[in-house]
């Protein structure tokens, strides 16, 4: 512990530098020592400098290799779908006239048949106000019918006498008879 207090306490006792200069000692700089460092280092180190870097260059170009090949089957890929999406295009421009086409055949019909229900509908009502009107025609010459007969048999009864009332009567009676099959 002592020696490690001692250095820093020597670091007090330096000089201060004052300039600056080159020390042209050749023992004291000691250049022997680091060429001959130097030349160990460059004489075993680059062998494995130029292995590093060799391999390193080596993998350099397989990722350029790789990256190409992906680049060239992302391009491909990117030509298939181009394609993919023109042909859907292409497809979907042909359902939307289509749809369309038959959306207006839809109303067509549509209309069509809402037209021919309308005039069913029509013949319907005009049978149905036939039918009522030929009924109620019926009905009043049946009443017209009945009281003209009620006021000829009134008329008859208090002006004839009971022979001819039979044969009026009877007459009457073969008229009706000719008038209902008529009306049947």
């Amino acid at each position: 512990m002592k020696n490690v207090t001692d250095s820093f306490v020597s670091l007090g006792d330096w000089p201060y530098a004052g300039s600056f200069a080159f020390n042209t000692d050749i023992l004291a700089t000691n250049p022997i020592n680091l060429s001959v460092v130097l030349g160990v280092l460059i004489f075993f180190g680059k062998g494995v400098l130029s292995d590093l870097l060799d391999n390193r260059k080596q993998k350099i170009l397989s990722s350029i290799r790789n990256s190409e090949e992906l680049r060239a089957k992302a391009i491909e890929q990117l030509e298939k779908a181009r394609a993919r999406l023109r042909k859907v295009e292409i497809e979907a421009d042909k359902f939307r006239v289509n749809g369309y086409s038959e959306i207006e055949r839809e109303k067509g019909n549509l209309i069509n048949s809402t037209y021919e229900n309308l005039q069913r509908l029509e013949n319907y009502k005009n049978e149905a106000i036939q039918f009522e009107q030929q009924r109620t025609i019926n009905q009043v010459r049946q009443r017209v019918f009945q009281q003209a007969l009620q006021e000829a048999l009134e008329t008859l009864n208090s002006c004839l006498n009971s022979e001819l009332h039979l044969r009026t009567i009877s007459a009457n009676i073969v008229m009706l008879g000719v008038m209902k099959e008529i009306t049947d």
